[in-house]
């Protein structure tokens, strides 16, 4: 295991878990991929994306694997004995650069499941690989990850779960769960000295895929990222690649491409910030440097579908 529990001694108090990766390059520099929406027991092209992104894996020379969340379809897993653990994650991602240590948040399918057992270190004992929770952050080097469940932000989730049955146990009530965790992100985000900030959760905040904009996220957790000065939030749910910004802005990446994709339709959205939309399977990949962060996106056969660089320098970006 490469967890590092990270303590600080500081005047105020955060209840978020705070974990260290190792930096291991001699440069100090990251390579990561970032994907989600993915646990379909290999159907709907997962295996192939799997294939692919153990491919790419390798030619980086991967660090870690981010998931952004909707880990087990179609209700998350029923107990930490459930063998769609193994059916969608131990037995497909079995490339041998994909065995690192992976950082999972939840997404609205895994919150359809038993919850505790996505968390539960028996999970972990079976594939030393799997890490989830449902709020944390990892530092590892000049970059800090906040990893944000951004599930009960979803008021439609409460007020009309239409025949879904969701496990909110450990977040009711709804509006002091979300107070306190915004709190303690902002605190978190605040005292952080790394060089780049990125959010990361499961619901977007600005899409033209299929689920559109998460208002909730927009009025209560955006202010939060512009505040702070937040570099990247990344998100998976809708089942897309995607990447929105402006210059000197946030930029907000979607890959939620993992295995089911093709829902064939697009919001609408100023061509100017939408500089990738792309309605099938793949996934992410981030290069992290002291000056900049790449991020590229790949489909299901390993093709580049976009690339670009944000610089710290000048906060600005680059389309190749």
């Amino acid at each position: 295991m490469f967890l590092i529990l990270c303590i600080f001694i500081n005047g105020s108090f955060s209840k978020l878990e705070r974990l260290g990766h190792p930096v291991t390059k001699s440069d100090g520099s990251l390579d990561i991929l970032v994907f989600g929406d993915w646990g379909r027991k290999g159907g709907f092209n997962q295996s192939l994306v799997a294939h692919q992104m153990g491919i790419v894996g390798e030619q980086l020379d991967i660090d870690f694997v981010i998931s952004v969340g909707d880990n087990f379809y179609d209700d998350g897993l029923k107990g930490d004995t459930d063998t769609s653990f193994e059916a969608s994650f131990s037995h497909i991602y079995t490339h041998p650069s994909l065995q690192k240590q992976w950082y999972s948040v939840l997404g609205n399918h895994d919150y359809r499941g038993n919850v505790s057992a996505q968390l539960s270190q028996v999970l972990t004992q079976k594939d030393w690989r799997w890490f989830c929770r449902r709020s944390f952050v990892l530092c590892s080097g000049m970059v800090e990850f906040f990893f944000v469940d951004t599930n009960p932000f979803v008021k439609k989730y409460f007020t009309d779960p239409e025949d879904h049955t969701y496990d909110w146990s450990n977040v009711l009530p709804r509006k002091k769960y979300i107070s306190n965790l915004l709190h303690d992100l902002d605190l978190e985000i605040k005292k952080s000295r790394a060089t780049w900030k990125f959010v990361v959760g499961h619901h977007g905040i600005k899409t033209a895929g299929q689920h559109g904009v998460t208002q909730e996220l927009v009025d209560q957790l955006l202010p939060i990222l512009e505040e702070n000065k937040v570099d990247l939030y990344i998100n998976g749910h809708d089942h897309c690649l995607q990447h929105i910004g402006s210059e000197g802005e946030i930029q907000f990446l979607t890959s939620g491409g993992g295995s089911k994709a093709w829902r064939g339709d697009i919001q609408p959205w100023d061509p100017k910030e939408l500089k990738l939309y792309y309605d099938g399977q793949g996934f992410m990949s981030l290069r992290i440097t002291h000056s900049e962060v790449k991020f590229v996106f790949y489909d299901i056969s390993g093709n580049v579908l976009h690339q670009s660089t944000v610089s710290k320098k000048s906060k600005t970006f680059g389309l190749f």
